[in-house]
Parts: structure tokens; sequence; C-alpha cells
């Protein structure tokens, strides 16, 4: 089976993130982390900052890699490496998809999924509720400080 080697960015405002509606072929109407596949002799983040210029019209910074899923599908195994990315320059504007929303934790579970997103989804609601639950204790340990 033919593999394919993609990256996506997760786009993040605070505890938002961007997910895009395919507009074409056999997934289309169904939603994803934009991205796309590897040129030969890139690297996976040069791909996803050209890949994101190409689809979004805007430059990005690339973060840490977040996941990597392995999905097979009719035809192909998928291979996608997931990074933290945020809007460096620039104003996000649809050239390939055909609707987008910046979603919140509450509502990752909401959309209809690719089945390799609908993975990344899960991890994003972890990692999510990870950091909020850190900022909390954080915040109760100032707490303690400031009364004593």
């Amino acid at each position: 089976m033919k593999t394919i080697h993609v990256v996506c960015a997760i786009l993040r405002e605070g505890d938002r993130v961007f997910a895009t509606q395919r507009g074409y072929g056999d997934y289309k109407d169904s939603w994803e982390f934009p991205g796309g596949k590897l040129e030969p002799g890139e690297t996976p983040q040069a791909a996803l900052r050209r890949e994101i210029r190409e689809e979004l019209d805007v430059e990005i910074h690339v973060g840490d890699l977040l996941v990597t899923v392995d999905a097979d599908y009719p035809g192909f195994h998928l291979h996608m490496d997931c990074f933290w990315a945020a809007v460096a320059a620039g104003e996000l504007k649809l050239k390939e998809h055909e609707a987008a929303r910046w979603v919140g934790p509450e509502s990752l579970e909401d959309l209809p999924w690719l089945p390799a997103d609908r993975t990344v989804a899960a991890r994003i609601r972890e990692a999510l509720a990870k950091e909020a639950a850190a900022r909390g204790e954080a915040a109760d340990e100032l707490k303690k400080e400031l009364c004593l």
C-alpha cells in the first residue's frame, strides 16, 4: 500500500484552533486541520509553511510537534505529522477549503472530522486540558503565597 507523508498545522489562538472543511475530493465536506503533502527534500516544517501559504495566504510560525498519526484509508496509508502553529503575518483567506472556523476544546468533537484528524482533535483536547490544569495549579500556588 502506498504511504503518503503529510503535515498539518494546528493553528492556535488561545484555547481555540483553526479547522477547515474540505471543498473537493472523496472527503469533500469533512473537516480537517490545514496542511498537505511533503515535496521531495522538504522538511516537515518547510512543507507546512509552504502549504499554509498556498491554502490560507498567511505566513506561520511552526511550533512543537504535537502528534504523528498513522491511518489507513482505501488505497493508501497516511503518515501525518501535526505541529502547533500560529499566524505570523497576514489574514487567513480560504483558497482551497469551503469553510473554516475557530473551535474551542468543548466543541472539538462536534465536527465530522476526517478519520486521522479525529485522532488529532482528541490529542488537542487532552493537551489543552493539561494546560488548563497547570494554569489552575499555578494560580492556586500564587494565592497560597499571597496569603502567607
